[in-house]
Parts: C-alpha cells; sequence; structure tokens
C-alpha cells in the first residue's frame, strides 16, 4: 500500500483559529496522512495555510504566505477567515490556489486534499464542532486552550466576526470536561477556555448563561492545577458568575473583559452595551480577593472626538487596569462602521494609542512594583540550558501579557505551579526566585 504524503501547515490567527487547524489535523491522521510545521520543506508538495481575516495586518500576513507558497510551486489548500470572508474574490485573484474550505466546512479537509479542485464555503457559516475528531495539539506546553463555542450573538459596529463564523453554537459541558480531563491526563496543568463571547455560553443550548455551572465542573478535575477564561463578554458577567470565580480555587483570579470604550456615545455608535464599566469593575475587585483585570480598547472608531478619547483616558487613569491592550480602529468591509463619517485619521489614531499605551505603561509598573517582596503564584513555562526559567504569574495569559523570570534551586519542570518572591520588576515583566 501506497503511503500517504505529508502535508505542510502554516497556521495564522487566534487560538480559536489554532483550534480549527488541529482538528483538521486530528482529521489527516485518522485518514492517515502526516503533517510537517515546516512547509518550506521541498519534498512539501501540499501546504494547508489556515489564514485569519480579523483586521487588515492579518490578512496581509496570510496573503504573503500564500504568495510566497505559490512561488514555491506548492499545490496550496487555503483555509480560514480569510477565505470565508472574501469567499469567490480568491479564486479570481489567485488562480494558482484551487482548493478552498470555509471556516464551518473544516471537516471536508480529506476532500479538499484527494482533488484537484475543490472548493466548500458557506455562504452562511454554521459551525459544528466534531467531537469525534481528536485534536492533534501542534502547541504542546504546560497551557491548552479549550474552545467551548463558536460564533457570537452580538454584531459590533466594528467586527466582522459573525460574518466569518455565524451564529453563537455552545458545546455540551460534559464534553469540554472531558476535554479537559484528557488534557489533564496528558500532564497539561492549565486549561484555557476560549470562544467570541464566553459569558454567553450555554445561552443557545440550556436557555441560559451556564459558564459558571461549566466552571465548577472543571473545578472537580483532580489532576488539573488552573482554569483561566478569556474573552468575557460584560453583557452576562453576572453575580453567580463573580461569586463562582471568587470561590472555585481552580479558576485564576485573572478576569479577560474586553471593554472597548469607556464613553457611552462611542459605545452607541459600537452597538456596544452602554453601561458605566467602573461599576462592573469595582464589584468584581471587591468580591474577588487579588483579582487581575485585563481589558482592551478601541481608538479612532469613526466620530471619535477629542473630548470622547479624553474621557477614555481619564477611565484608564481612574481604574487603573492590571493589563491593558489597545488597537487602532481598521476600517473592515461589510461592517457597520465601514461607512460612518468622519473617519478618523491614521495619525491621530495612532497618537491616540500611542498615550494609551505610555499611560498603561507607568500604571504597569506602578503594579509591579507593588508585587515587589510579595510571594506571586506562577507557572513554569520553560527551563533554558542556562538554568534561567520563564514563568507566567496567575495575573498573566499566554502570548499576550508579560513574563516572570525565576531563579531558583529547585529542580522544576514547565506546567510546575509555584510560589514565586518578587525581587525586582520592568514595565511589564518581573523577576523573582522560588
Amino acid at each position: 500500500m501506497k503511503n500517504k504524503e505529508t502535508i505542510g501547515i502554516m497556521q495564522f490567527g487566534c487560538a480559536k483559529n489554532l483550534i480549527d487547524l488541529e482538528l483538521m489535523l486530528g482529521l489527516l491522521t485518522k485518514n492517515g496522512y502526516s503533517y510537517s510545521l515546516d512547509a518550506d520543506d521541498k519534498k512539501i508538495k501540499t501546504v494547508i495555510i489556515n489564514t485569519c481575516s480579523f483586521i487588515c495586518d492579518a490578512e496581509k500576513e496570510s496573503i504573503r504566505a500564500i504568495i510566497d507558497m505559490i512561488e514555491k510551486r506548492k499545490r496550496i489548500i487555503l483555509t480560514g477567515c480569510l477565505v470565508q470572508k472574501y469567499k469567490e474574490e480568491l479564486e479570481k485573484l489567485l488562480p494558482e490556489v484551487t482548493n478552498y474550505i470555509g471556516t464551518s466546512n473544516y471537516d471536508k479537509i480529506i476532500e479538499a486534499i484527494e482533488n484537484k479542485k475543490y472548493y466548500c464555503v458557506s455562504k452562511t457559516p454554521e459551525y459544528n464542532y466534531r467531537e469525534d475528531v481528536k485534536r492533534e495539539q501542534i502547541t504542546v506546553g504546560s497551557s491548552s486552550y479549550i474552545k467551548i463555542s463558536e460564533g457570537c450573538y452580538y454584531n459590533c459596529g466594528y467586527c466582522v466576526i459573525p460574518n466569518l463564523r455565524g451564529k453563537y453554537r455552545s458545546r455540551k459541558i460534559e464534553n469540554i470536561v472531558s476535554e479537559a480531563k484528557e488534557l489533564a491526563n496528558k500532564g497539561v496543568s492549565e486549561i484555557i477556555l476560549i470562544a467570541q463571547d464566553t459569558t454567553s455560553y450555554g445561552l443557545d443550548l440550556y436557555k441560559k448563561p451556564m459558564l459558571s455551572t461549566l466552571l465548577k465542573e472543571l473545578n472537580k478535575i483532580k489532576n488539573l492545577n488552573w482554569i483561566r477564561i478569556m474573552y468575557m463578554y460584560p453583557t452576562n458577567f453576572n453575580d453567580e458568575l463573580i461569586d463562582t470565580i471568587a470561590v472555585s480555587d481552580k479558576v485564576v483570579k485573572y478576569i479577560d473583559i474586553p471593554l472597548q470604550h469607556s464613553h457611552p456615545d462611542v459605545l452607541k455608535r459600537m452597538k456596544r452595551p452602554i453601561a458605566d464599566y467602573s461599576e462592573l469593575i469595582n464589584k468584581i475587585r471587591k468580591k474577588i480577593k487579588d483579582v487581575a483585570i485585563r481589558t482592551t480598547f478601541i481608538v479612532g472608531y469613526p466620530g471619535e472626538s477629542e473630548a470622547e478619547f479624553e474621557h477614555l483616558y481619564n477611565f484608564v487613569k481612574n481604574i487603573k487596569f492590571d493589563r491593558l491592550g489597545v488597537f487602532t480602529y481598521s476600517r473592515e468591509k461589510n461592517t457597520y462602521a465601514y461607512s460612518l463619517k468622519p473617519q478618523i485619521k491614521s495619525v491621530i489614531k495612532t497618537k491616540r494609542k500611542n498615550a494609551i499605551m505610555k499611560l498603561q505603561q507607568k500604571i504597569s509598573k506602578e503594579n509591579n512594583k507593588n508585587c515587589k517582596n510579595k510571594y506571586i503564584r506562577c507557572i513554569i513555562e520553560e527551563i533554558h540550558t542556562d538554568g534561567l526559567i520563564v514563568a507566567r504569574s496567575y495575573k498573566d495569559a499566554p502570548d499576550i501579557d508579560g513574563l516572570v523570570y525565576i531563579k531558583s534551586k529547585e529542580h522544576l519542570i514547565p506546567g510546575d505551579i509555584v510560589d514565586a518572591k518578587i525581587t525586582r520588576f520592568s514595565n511589564y515583566d518581573m523577576y523573582g526566585t522560588v
């Protein structure tokens, strides 16, 4: 029997997109194919490029990879958000690419490989998580992501995701718990729950928000150390959820709650919930001891006046978030905000972003200073040959937040949870001993 070919892999985009790729790789393995992360290998003839289309810069990165593989005469199977967003347009622009898979059609990857020409992109994405497929994880470490739902209930004015991912669809609690147990048995210390909006989890399946119930079930898993939750939309951030996070010993006291702006008029134009977010933040801080709160904001949204920006600046100054990210508004076709006027000039958007980040840098440094000579719970990420130990505190999510660099006489391995005494700090990172 002839061995099946090895497929090259290129991955772009967020952790949610990564899980889609890992499900595709599970289908490859199940059907006798092998895969390689070295798409440049001359032996590799076919390459899966899993694309991102969240903002313009992400699209450019994916396009550069496609052109590079075309120039290297690879056969390309294009998957992911870029395909879903542009559909037939890509066929005209890239005649060299003949195989396309949309976001909700990832389970057709074998058909795409085994046909010279294949096009499967649903006009309206209806994502279905294949519970019968075992994910082939390409990022193995102390932490692992679990997707608890797909799609979104909301239509924020700037966001293209509902067009790319469809309506909200939750996975069953028992399936998520089963996956978490399997990961814990493999030695994963921290699971990270992701979705476009985690606080709406369960609304479609159980007719009410069920994230707190899910957390209680996950908290029972014996050989799991940490549970981290990302992308908590403020609308369903209720008292039950706050109380569950507060009392669940394995749920890290880290709240990732993207607020996007503070001014009510900007929030209205964004089609976001209008609320006094300082009230919610104060409640979270009061109920959850030593909580770290992360958020993201968008500056330069169409019509954002100087006064509205100042409102946001002062909000950040007063709240003093533990972690914070800022995006400049990216104008995306097929979104409400695309045609809004006036559009803000790029130089102003960049200036406003820099102003917020400069302010946050001071806040972050002061927060880190307050940790000096204190013990902070950390997870070990890497052990270098020179003895350097790279860790993350409970206040830090992978890839987006800071690190803790540790010295220790103890024998530590990735995944260990330790209490590190902080001895010094920089703007975003800390240094300590065990």
